[in-house]
């Protein structure tokens, strides 16, 4: 009766999860990112002490793999891309009707956040601002395009002038991954795990990117990687994380997704994946209500944190 009793307590993990703060960290935090926290907060519990058991029989759901965001999650390059975009809108002399400025279009830091935030993919970026603002004269065209096919050829050329300056920005050497990310890579891969990256971006800067930040044994050493070229439609529409779920032989819901963005968020969960957010500068006032954990990166997190973090949210259901 007594080893009956001991099997079944033993069967039983208990996670206590500590969601309040004291006002001392608060203050190490920036104002606007007062309500993000460095350790997972859970979407259905309070922000004070609460304690749930989780047992391993109940769970329906198992981490078996790991997908990866690039931008922002792998590496803070949002205002790499900014960079090369206002190269390429200087280089080709791209001016829109609704401009009083004498100088080229230029995309400065508030707008570009904004405008990352809002739609996912450089080209569609481009497409929008463009119906927006007014389509620009350039050296490519002296007169605004008017018909679509010339608005291809301008967008396509803008993006592959962008790509090209990008990569030689990522080529310098100046670029590093973000805290943590190579190490929760290793601890997947040693445990089994599946890895994979997901990208909204074109296919040949992403490859350039993971080559030189986490190294080409760790890329080649990947089960999935998909880039924006991949699938047609971009995040926050699913398609790309469905894409990888099939790929990787992994059910949605055994995938966990790491994103930096309300986009990226909204393109996991639409799939069914479970997601944790590590937000950057530019987006740490977005809702993520969403995630399962919220991080300011991932330099404290471990594989364990998360199997644990699936579990439970699943449990909680």
């Amino acid at each position: 009766m007594v080893a009956t009793v001991l099997l079944d307590m033993a069967s039983t993990l208990t996670l206590t999860l500590h969601l309040s703060t004291t006002s001392s960290f608060h203050s190490f935090l920036p104002r606007h990112t007062k309500h993000v926290f460095p350790y997972p907060r859970i979407k259905s519990f309070s922000s004070k002490h609460r304690s749930f058991s989780v047992s391993a029989s109940a769970s329906s759901s198992s981490l078996q793999a790991l997908i990866f965001d690039c931008d922002g999650v792998i590496l803070e390059s949002e205002h790499l891309h900014r960079q090369a975009y206002n190269d390429a809108f200087l280089h080709f002399n791209v001016r829109c009707p609704s401009s009083s400025s004498p100088h080229p279009l230029n995309w400065d830091v508030q707008f570009y956040d904004e405008l990352q935030n809002l739609i996912g993919g450089g080209k569609p970026k481009m497409r929008w601002y463009f119906k927006e603002h007014g389509w620009p004269s350039s050296t490519l065209f002296e007169m605004p395009p008017t018909n679509d096919e010339d608005r291809a050829k301008l967008i396509d050329t803008l993006q592959d002038w962008k790509t090209e300056r990008y990569k030689e920005i990522i080529k310098s050497g100046t670029v590093k991954p973000r805290p943590g990310v190579l190490r929760l890579m290793d601890e997947a891969r040693d445990a089994g795990k599946k890895l994979a990256v997901c990208s909204a971006a074109t296919k040949s800067s992403v490859i350039l990117c993971l080559e030189n930040l986490i190294g080409i044994e760790r890329f080649q050493g990947l089960d999935c990687f998909l880039a924006g070229d991949d699938v047609k439609e971009k995040k926050p529409d699913p398609s790309i994380y469905l894409a990888a779920s099939k790929k990787l032989g992994v059910s949605e819901k055994d995938c966990l997704v790491v994103e930096d963005s309300v986009i990226g968020l909204q393109a996991a969960t639409k799939a069914g994946m479970a997601c944790v957010v590590t937000y950057t500068s530019s987006t740490a006032e977005q809702d993520f209500k969403e995630a399962i954990a919220i991080y300011p990166d991932l330099s404290n997190v471990r594989l364990k944190d998360l199997e644990l973090l699936l579990q439970s949210v699943v449990a909680a259901k």
